[in-house]
């Protein structure tokens, strides 16, 4: 399927005559050279696509520009230069009407600072996108009822924001976008004024709800912790620039500069990796048809300890050690040993590591990966689990001061 948001080549500069300031950084001049004429790029040739159901994260330090990115795909900032497409829609093209019909259309917003009206209930504030829009009042009334249950404030549409938690009034803020009924959500910072617990809930949730509705979803962050917990791929930014993209483990694990790797240098890597990405091809596995003269030879020929039984529809069967096939070949039996699957330590390919240690602890045998059908992928042995999480990296050089990150008057460069 085609992506739902794609840029190509995507420049925003502020001050006058910013055409002049892409030329100018298409001929090699920096961000600093340009700020001395009084031109601010924000967003300097982005390139990026979300895909239809994904969870997109640009992440960066104040100043990095993906705020300006963000209100740029909403519209609400014309790009300077480059191409930006709404699925089959060029915006970069369209008049500012018929931004505004796409933007009404296709597009919802949540903000950080919740946005919403004092003046009206909960429920008349999930419902007032739709109001703007024109639906009439009954329907409008479902919809935002519909969606603020969805996000756990079913009975509280009657209540005024003031009476509501941090928490809850960015709930309503999601549900009214969810009551819009668009296939995109732009998230800006959205859970960055929220407590870490609180933060970690609304987390949860919104990974819930990508699960049942599958929106198409850009997210901006400045907290790699979050971006790598909820994001599909992630984008980093630095200096108006896109510096890599990918996901959480190919950042956290070929950073693509110093900057990226000083960056990630603090993430806990037991809560971003899973069991897919650390677990191991065993050098060979064992069908439950085949006999212990079978598991003998292959024993012999891969001097590993221990095989993995597969039954025919690649689900585990069990481990079979060593000890038990010598046993069964010097008893000149034709099966093999009984196999207990009950006390196998499998584990699902999207576990984080931090779970993966009390399995670990109550079994000899290594972990055994498997995917949503329960299908054999792969193991981790004990060794492999603790050199994962105990690998020293070499100190990469220090980030810039997030100080230093410069701003603009009427909007900053994030």
């Amino acid at each position: 399927m085609p992506a739902v948001i794609s840029a190509d080549g995507l420049y925003k500069v502020f001050g006058r005559h910013p055409s002049r300031g892409v030329e100018a950084l298409r001929k090699g001049r920096s961000r600093d050279e340009l700020r001395e004429e009084g031109l601010t790029a924000a967003v300097i040739d982005a390139s990026f696509s979300v895909e239809p159901g994904e969870i997109f994260v640009v992440m960066g330090l104040s100043g990095s520009g993906k705020s300006t990115l963000i209100r740029t795909v909403n519209g609400l900032q014309p790009a300077t230069a480059g191409e930006l497409r709404i699925g089959d829609e060029v915006l970069s093209e369209m008049s500012a009407a018929k931004v505004r019909e796409v933007r009404r259309r296709r597009i919802s917003m949540v903000f950080q600072h919740f946005a919403l009206l004092p003046h009206r209930t909960v429920g008349e504030n999930a419902a007032y996108g739709l109001k703007v829009s024109g639906v009439n009042r009954s329907e409008r009334e479902q919809r935002a009822a519909d969606a603020l249950e969805m996000v756990g404030l079913k009975g509280w549409g009657e209540y005024s924001p003031s009476a509501l938690s941090g928490g809850m009034q960015q709930r309503v803020g999601l549900a009214r976008a969810l009551a819009a009924g668009t296939d995109i959500l732009l998230m800006d910072e959205a859970f960055s004024a929220l407590d870490p617990l609180i933060r970690r809930d609304m987390q949860d949730q919104l990974a819930e709800l990508q699960q049942r509705l599958e929106k198409t979803i850009l997210f901006i962050t400045h907290d790699l912790n979050e971006a790598m917990r909820i994001g599909d791929r992630i984008a980093m930014m630095r200096d108006g620039r896109i510096v890599q993209i990918g996901t959480s483990d190919e950042i956290l694990n070929e950073p693509a500069n110093d900057y990226v790797a000083r960056f990630v240098q603090d993430v806990d890597r037991s809560r971003v990796l899973t069991a897919s990405s650390i677990m191991e091809q065993p050098p060979t596995t064992l069908g439950a048809a085949q006999g212990p003269r079978t598991a003998h030879k292959l024993l012999r020929e891969t001097q590993n300890p221990w095989l993995v039984v597969l039954r025919r529809d690649r689900t585990p069967a069990g481990v079979l050690w060593e000890d038990d096939v010598a046993r069964a070949v010097s008893d000149g039996r034709d099966d093999l040993p009984a196999l207990s699957s009950g006390d196998l330590p499998i584990v699902s390919e999207d576990t984080p590591l931090a779970e993966l240690f009390a399995a670990s602890a109550q079994h000899r045998s290594p972990l055994v990966v498997v995917d949503g059908q329960g299908r054999f992928l792969g193991v981790i042995p004990r060794v492999t689990l603790l050199t994962a999480v105990g690998a020293a990296n070499e100190e990469p050089p220090a980030l810039p001061d997030a100080t230093a990150a410069h701003r603009i008057d009427g909007g900053d460069a994030r």
